[in-house]
């Protein structure tokens, strides 16, 4: 167990700009991960491996894409007991995103709203810092590492793949998965991608550079889409046939919500950008359900957002996910959840294995 409770970090934490909060806990992780200062945050990782699209996962608990862009914590995180870390979103250069100020705190919904815009110093930067994680040389079963890859800002919609397929190629050799992030409402016109001819474009591209990837490297990485919540069940199917049509190997759902109407009336609710945290629950659940009745049994979902709790997590694996993921949660309870959604999901699955 960490040494500090989570409850007096949060205390001083929440009495920072939220922004400014995210970025003192980057920096102590950064600077603390492999020194003994790591027993400050540091759990036992719980035991629970699930192979899914040919990876061997430790446990069934991630950290998702966005609180680390640029990799510079990959160890620290993974000191806290996920079975995987995602890290990104990075885009080919560097970009400062959005104006500030762009991340708001919603306390009483245990919520966050962002419009941060791919903020990341690019795609040299970030695979420096991922060469430099060591979580690769430890004893025992390594964690797995997904790299997250975006277009930039300035880059026309139109020629958004050409982003991609450079993003792919710079991380291809050192990611266990890449994640192609369509779903970030914080890039203009991004969710463009996610409609029926676009999709079938941009995935079309990214399974064929993949394949010359796979040659060139002599290994198959596996690639998940990362999609919106914001989708009726119409628009889930199509995706879904599309993501099975170009042979893509998972699906992370969802990303943050436009949507305010569980926070109405909140201080900042009225704030432009992503809705995460608890009010995203029932509805990344309700695409999660959708997406396993169109992809079947076996097909690797994600779930993400929303999870405060143990019991948030099993709703998602209840609603179709194999694995689950957590971002705002880990900022609002702390890397105790992890431990107790590891624990939960692993006494709530045995004796099955659900291996595939």
């Amino acid at each position: 167990m960490s040494l500090i409770p989570y409850a007096l970090s949060r205390a001083l934490l929440f009495r920072l700009d939220p922004e400014a909060a995210h970025d003192v806990t980057i920096d102590m992780l950064a600077r603390t991960q492999n020194t003994p200062l790591a027993c400050t945050y540091s759990q036992p990782r719980v035991d629970d491996p699930v192979t899914l699209a040919g990876l061997r996962f430790p446990n069934r608990v991630g950290m998702a894409a966005g609180l680390d862009k640029n990799a510079r914590c990959i160890d620290g995180l993974g000191a806290m007991g996920f079975g995987f870390v995602e890290v990104g979103t990075v885009t080919p250069l560097a970009q400062p995103g959005n104006p500030k100020p762009r991340m708001f705190r919603l306390p009483s919904a245990n919520a966050l709203i962002n419009r941060m815009g791919f903020n990341n110093d690019g795609l040299d930067a970030f695979l420096a810092n991922v060469q430099r994680a060591t979580f690769r040389r430890k004893p025992g079963m390594p964690l797995l590492l997904g790299l997250n890859i975006g277009k930039n800002a300035a880059t026309p919609i139109e020629k958004a793949t050409d982003d991609y397929l450079i993003g792919l190629a710079g991380v291809y050799p050192h990611a266990d998965y890449v994640t192609i992030n369509i779903s970030s409402p914080n890039t203009k016109n991004l969710r463009a991608l996610q409609s029926d001819e676009a999709l079938d474009a941009l995935l079309g591209a990214i399974a064929a550079k993949r394949e010359q990837l796979a040659q060139q490297h002599g290994k198959r990485v596996p690639i998940f889409v990362k999609i919106a919540p914001d989708l009726d069940e119409e628009q889930v199917k199509v995706i879904a046939a599309t993501l099975l049509r170009h042979g893509m190997d998972g699906v992370i759902a969802t990303n943050t919500t436009l949507s305010r109407e569980a926070v109405q009336g909140l201080e900042h609710a009225a704030e432009t950008g992503g809705l995460s945290g608890a009010p995203v629950l029932a509805v990344s659940n309700r695409v999660i359900r959708q997406l396993r009745a169109a992809l079947g049994r076996d097909y690797p979902i994600i779930g993400v957002g929303g999870i405060l709790s143990a019991e948030d997590a099993l709703s998602k694996i209840d609603a179709g996910a194999d694995l689950v993921q957590i971002y705002t949660g880990l900022i609002y309870r702390g890397p105790e959840l992890v431990r107790q959604s590891a624990e939960a999901i692993k006494k709530h699955l045995q004796p099955s294995t659900n291996e595939r």
